[in-house]
């Protein structure tokens, strides 16, 4: 085996590709969410995932994490495959994400939140950290739940009940957990909602500077302006099915695309 069939299948630029989505179709009592849907996130590509509402992007995100599971086709990630997969499973090979609606534990304080998201990339579940999970355990817990805040601008913080965070903080708080399980791939559910403008462009510079720093992300937004300024590559979804997998300036010139969706937004 060469050293290029070790490390898995590449994209059309030579990358590895991390997130492989072979003829995924879902169906949910007789309606169908996604139809035969491939595509792939290559190591250290920031890939959009656009689509009018109802598309099945939050469907597809929900059978990369595991909470559902397709009704064909095969999701494999870093050469293996996901079938069966439970989430917390999935979450430990590397795929943490955020939610649109958020997640956080709102009468625990900004660190204490993070320390969970820490727990998984150390193996550990809040029972096992509470029965003691041993000194170096906790040390390493600790460090990197720092670091992540570091990272995010909210160690000033660290101490303060989530509830009392703004609602903007909030936002890379919920981004802080997900970071803390050391993922390889990040995925994104509409990360500048209830953003105001300057507050999208900061979080924009921010995904930006997790990229470059060697971070994978897959990232659904509404908002055109964030996609198009900082994603290397957009995939299009409408009612279901894949109408466009390219590059940002290829993607707005496309006749389906305009038609379906961004002919209708911003």
């Amino acid at each position: 085996m060469t050293p290029a069939q070790a490390r898995g299948p590449t994209d059309a630029r030579g990358d590895q590709r991390l997130l492989e989505i072979s003829g995924v179709t879902r169906v949910f009592s007789g309606l169908t969410a996604l139809k035969a849907v491939t595509t792939h996130v290559a190591a250290n590509e920031l890939v959009g995932l656009i689509g009018p509402n109802g598309a099945g992007k939050t469907t597809l995100f929900n059978l990369i994490s595991g909470f559902i599971a397709p009704t064909e086709g095969e999701i494999r990630f870093d050469g293996r495959s996901l079938s069966g997969m439970k989430p917390h499973r999935i979450a430990r090979l590397g795929i943490g994400r955020t939610f649109q609606n958020l997640r956080i534990l709102p009468n625990m304080t900004v660190f204490d939140n993070v320390s969970i998201g820490a727990l998984a990339a150390f193996g550990q579940t809040p029972w096992q950290a509470l029965a003691g999970g041993g000194g170096a355990v906790s040390r390493g817990i600790s460090e990197l739940t720092r670091d992540v805040l570091d990272q995010v601008a909210l160690s000033d913080a660290a101490g303060v009940l989530a509830a009392n965070l703004s609602y903007g903080r909030r936002k890379y708080l919920e981004i802080a957990r997900a970071l803390a399980t050391r993922p390889k791939l990040l995925i994104l559910d509409e990360p500048a909602a209830g953003l105001n403008d300057t507050e999208t462009g900061e979080l924009a510079s921010f995904i930006a500077g997790l990229v470059r720093k060697g971070m994978t992300v897959l990232l659904v937004e509404h908002r055109m302006s964030l996609v198009m300024s900082i994603c290397q590559r957009v995939i299009v979804l409408a009612s279901g099915v894949k109408i466009a997998d390219a590059d940002p300036a290829t993607v707005q010139r496309d006749p389906a695309v305009l038609e379906s969706y961004l002919g209708t937004g911003e």
